[in-house]
C-alpha cells in the first residue's frame, strides 16, 4: 500500500508521536528517515499493506500515522515499527522510543527534552508556566496532532506539571 503525505491521512488516523531526547542532525535525520519510509512501504498487518505516513518536525519529533480505514495495524505490526525505531537509536544518537519526557519551546524558540521532575523543578522555580509551549506526544489521532501537538502548558495534561497556586 502507498506511503502517503501525512496531510492526506484522515482525521481518524492513529498515530504514534516519538520524541528524540536530543535534536537530530539533518544527516542522520535524513538517513533515519530513508529507513523509516523503507519500512512504511512494505508495513503490514495479517498479510494486508497498511497505507502509511510520518511527519519530522523540530529536529526531534517522528510522527507515524496510519490510515485505519482501510486496514489497522495489529499488535504484531505495531511490535515492528517499535522494532526499527530503536534499531535507529544508536544511528542516529538519542533514544526514540522512550517514554516519560516533557519537550517544550523556550524563548529562543528551541525544543528541549527533559524529565517531569525536571519540569516540575523548573515550574517551581518559574522558568516555565502556564504560557510556555509544550508538545503533547500523547495524542492519537491525526486531527489531534494537527490542532493540539503544540500549546501552551496551561491547555493540556502538562498543566498538572505545574505548582498549586
Amino acid at each position: 500500500m502507498p506511503v502517503v503525505s501525512f496531510t492526506q491521512l484522515p482525521d481518524d488516523a492513529r498515530v504514534w508521536i516519538f520524541g528524540t531526547v536530543s535534536p537530530v542532525d539533518d544527516i542522520d535525520a535524513g538517513r533515519m528517515l530513508a529507513e523509516v519510509d523503507a519500512f512504511l512501504l512494505q508495513w503490514k498487518a495479517h498479510g494486508h499493506p497498511l497505507t502509511a505516513a510520518r511527519d519530522w518536525r523540530d529536529e526531534r519529533f517522528l510522527v507515524i500515522g496510519i490510515d485505519q480505514q482501510s486496514e489497522g495495524a495489529s499488535g504484531c505490526s505495531i511490535d515492528g515499527l517499535f522494532r526499527i525505531l530503536q534499531g535507529l537509536e544508536r544511528a542516529i544518537g538519542s533514544s526514540l522510543v522512550s517514554g516519560g519526557r516533557v519537550f517544550y519551546r523556550d524563548g529562543l524558540q528551541l525544543v528541549h527534552s527533559i524529565t517531569r521532575q525536571e519540569f516540575e523543578t523548573m515550574a517551581k522555580r518559574l522558568e516555565v508556566g502556564p504560557d510556555t509551549l509544550v508538545f503533547d506526544t500523547t495524542l492519537t489521532t491525526a486531527a489531534a496532532y494537527r490542532t493540539a501537538f503544540e500549546g501552551p502548558v496551561s491547555a493540556g495534561w502538562h498543566a498538572t506539571l505545574l505548582p498549586a497556586e
